[in-house]
């Protein structure tokens, strides 16, 4: 059986690419990874997505929108992609085993934070550990926040925090930053921002009450441990695009990340469209990942239909 568009991948993007599609009669076969539902499903309160003035939990939100893709018609497979062909139509999909085929896909697998790997971190991510200050700022209005990272992402995520924080930290390992000399100098003029350079993370401490406490480190210096306080932790370390299972089969930049043709969803294969993280480096939201979703599922039914005329191409592989 030949389908005739495959989403792989079931964060805010994939799903919202499966409603239209389903809705367009198209009848989607959509693929679960090992983690239905994206990133989405690790946050509890999500304020910041339209049409909930109250907020709603983000498993209930990823929840919702597989229902009203199910509603009209989408069909779904639980597996991990092992390995595509894009070289020939219809493409070919290899999950655990079994080769898929689909007229056209659109690839929307979103891009994983970067984690510490220390005791503490993942046990309360939701719950004092942030890897996004866009998302959850909010909930630390007037409270202590560490941020941990040297590029140019805890910079900016630095900043945007003291617009709600008392107090800033900013957590690295070496005691020279990577982050540009521009916002550098921009972070190190803002007066609610401390420095706590040359310091290696260790483990997030949680107090008796549960919450979280502060960051244990190592003084690299003197390699004594120090407990840096605070109510909340923000990891920014960078993120990675999940597309190691393209194997080149698409362009990608130096990062992993697939080129798109600027203003569509459009790789350079005729019939294959990205959306979501996986292709976007700057914004990272639900909502403008939604928004991709969509406008793939847009991009992948005119292209079924002939009115699509693909004029943009490029090299394969990064």
């Amino acid at each position: 059986m030949v389908h005739k568009t495959m989403v792989v991948g079931t964060g805010p993007a994939g799903l919202t690419a499966a409603i239209y599609l389903a809705r367009a009669n198209l009848s989607p076969l959509v693929i679960e990874g090992l983690e239905p539902g994206g990133q989405l499903t690790t946050t509890t309160d999500v304020e910041n997505f339209p049409g909930f003035p109250e907020g709603i939990m983000g498993p209930e939100l990823m929840a919702n929108m597989r229902k009203q893709a199910e509603r009209f018609g989408a069909n779904f497979r639980n597996g991990w992609v092992e390995q595509v062909d894009f070289s020939n139509r219809p493409f070919k999909v290899t999950i655990e085993g079994e080769v898929l085929e689909a007229e056209t896909v659109i690839i929307s697998t979103g891009a994983s934070a970067r984690y510490l790997g220390i005791p503490g971190e993942q046990e309360n991510v939701g719950r004092g550990v942030s890897t996004c200050a866009t998302c959850d700022g909010f909930f630390f209005r007037g409270k202590k926040i560490i941020v941990v990272g040297g590029g140019d992402s805890a910079m900016e995520e630095a900043s945007f925090l003291t617009r709600f924080a008392s107090q800033v930290t900013l957590v690295h390992r070496r005691d020279e930053l990577r982050a540009s000399k521009i916002m550098q100098e921009r972070v190190k003029g803002n007066e609610k921002i401390d420095w706590a350079l040359n310091r290696s993370p260790l483990e997030v401490a949680v107090g008796d009450n549960g919450v979280v406490s502060g960051l244990k480190v190592r003084n690299n210096e003197s390699g004594q441990e120090e407990l840096l306080e605070a109510d909340g932790v923000f990891v920014a370390i960078g993120h990675t695009p999940n597309t190691k299972f393209l194997g080149g089969a698409i362009q990608t930049d130096e990062h992993g990340y697939i080129v798109v043709k600027p203003g569509t969803t459009e790789t350079n294969v005729p019939g294959v469209f990205a959306c979501g993280d996986v292709q976007d480096i700057r914004y990272r939201q639900a909502i403008t990942a939604a928004g991709s979703g969509c406008m793939a599922a847009m991009d992948c039914e005119k292209l079924l239909e002939g009115s699509m005329v693909h004029d943009w191409s490029g090299p394969v592989g990064s």
